[in-house]
């Protein structure tokens, strides 16, 4: 049932972006997400995440890609520590969502894969206030349609 509920989810979410124009990226970093602030996001991340049943690792960065807060949660595979923190670190480096990124190497249109921990993978979304990245959340645990329709559901709030 969750399944089916995450890709309706995700299916309104891709409509919607097809009838509307494409968002103008973030035009630079803004003062690093502080520790309070990263910490409520993952208390909400976990919270989100046991009513879906998952369990995810879930890192949020400052704009650097430097770690602020990180948490797993419990039977997680100790992959996606690593992962997570990966997907949050290349949003925040790259000021855009590790999906964007997905496609674009998918599709040919991005070639970066040299990078050190540059993922190309659904999970990382940049953390936005005042047109400026000021972090990056990113999620590992569940598949990457899941990892990453919960993260812009969080990073949304």
């Amino acid at each position: 049932m969750r399944m089916i509920a995450l890709a309706c989810a995700i299916l309104m979410s891709t409509a919607a972006l097809a009838e509307t124009p494409a968002a103008s990226p973030p035009v630079g970093y803004g003062a690093p997400i502080g520790t309070s602030d990263a910490l409520t996001l993952i208390q909400r991340a976990i919270e989100r995440s046991r009513a879906l049943g998952l369990k995810m690792a879930i890192a949020v960065v400052e704009p650097s890609g430097e770690l602020v807060a990180f948490a797993r949660m419990d039977d997680v595979p100790y992959g996606s520590i690593e992962l997570a923190q990966k997907k949050a670190r290349t949003s925040a480096r790259f000021r855009l969502t590790t999906a964007s990124a997905q496609e674009r190497v998918q599709s040919g249109r991005l070639s970066l894969l040299s990078a050190e921990g540059f993922v190309a993978i659904g999970g990382g979304v940049p953390i936005v206030a005042n047109g400026r990245v000021i972090g990056a959340l990113g999620l590992s645990g569940a598949t990457a349609a899941e990892d990453t329709a919960l993260a812009a559901e969080l990073v949304a709030q």
